[in-house]
């Protein structure tokens, strides 16, 4: 093979969810639905709140691109695992690798901000609802969406330079069903300590400031339903935030599991499954969780559907 970009290395062999033939069929039954309603259920959320004038709003603007977000973070992975379990062997060019890498880092990081800024625009409705319009005015909400793709362009640059700088030789073999950091770097024939520590800072970054932020948001939160008087209010306010408080569970879990603990050839197996529910659960739920559970959205929903009869 000759070096590219510094790299012995070509190409790359995705090992995938798992390597026994007799489960690939069965998993791409599994996994080609849940791309669908993933798909079908985000491209829908983005349709009515687009449509619908009384959805623009900042809750709903986050939402957009919330959706946007899970969007593209699945398409990032999922067609390429689906081809894999029609595929006798899994291969991906070293190129295709770390541009896979880039834009999975690009919207995962992406979203971690994107359900802060949501968490800080509950905080100002139920705990300042006469500051509202003017605490998250157009501006402010189009600042924080621009700081989180920023971040998020930062944190994604940092992981593929780090891993551009590697050396890959003879191993070219990857434990697991899309080039994720960890599997990757266990690839590498030169030193990966500055890539781990990189990996350390921005990983702690980027899931403990937004998890604290989250957090101290919802201590007001919960602190301000606790002293009202109406049961209708807090009940009001509680299912607005119940909606958000499982998506943050959900993401934030799943990726603090894979990223905060010891890199190791055992914990990539586990971290296989913690990557499911980041990479293909979260973006799926996150419609279902908003429409299923909001009035305003089942009523843009009615109003669209009743436009076209």
């Amino acid at each position: 093979m000759h070096p590219g970009n510094g790299s012995f290395v070509t190409e790359f062999i995705l090992v995938g969810l798992t390597d026994d033939p007799n489960l690939q069929l069965p998993l791409l039954f599994l996994f080609l639905p849940m791309y669908m309603v993933t798909m079908l259920g985000n491209l829908g959320l983005i349709t009515l709140i687009g449509m619908n004038s009384h959805l623009h709003t900042p809750m709903y603007f986050f939402l957009f691109n919330l959706s946007f977000i899970d969007l593209c973070y699945s398409s990032v992975f999922t067609p390429k695992m689906l081809l894999n379990f029609l595929s006798k062997r899994n291969i991906i060019s070293y190129q295709g690798c770390m541009a896979q890498l880039f834009f999975y880092c690009f919207f995962a990081i992406s979203e971690c901000y994107v359900l802060t800024s949501m968490a800080y625009d509950r905080y100002v409705a139920i705990c300042n609802p006469l500051l509202y319009n003017m605490a998250m005015s157009p501006k402010v909400c189009s600042s924080l969406i621009f700081g989180s793709y920023l971040m998020a362009f930062s944190g994604a640059m940092a992981h593929t330079g780090c891993m551009l700088r590697l050396t890959f030789c003879d191993a070219n073999t990857i434990n697991h069903y899309f080039c994720d950091i960890l599997p990757v770097l266990q690839l590498s024939c030169t030193s990966t300590y500055v890539n781990e520590l990189v990996l350390f800072i921005v990983a702690s970054i980027n899931i403990f400031v937004p998890s604290l932020t989250i957090f101290i948001s919802y201590v007001f939160i919960l602190c301000n339903i606790l002293h009202m008087n109406s049961t209708e209010g807090r009940s009001k306010a509680f299912s607005t935030c119940s909606s958000h408080i499982i998506a943050v569970s959900l993401f934030f879990g799943s990726f603090s599991f894979m990223y905060l603990q010891p890199s190791s050839a055992g914990t990539m197996d586990e971290g296989k499954i913690s990557s499911v529910f980041y990479t293909n659960v979260v973006p799926m739920m996150n419609p279902l969780v908003y429409s299923l559970r909001n009035k305003d959205v089942k009523l843009a929903l009615r109003k669209t559907l009743s436009r076209r009869k």
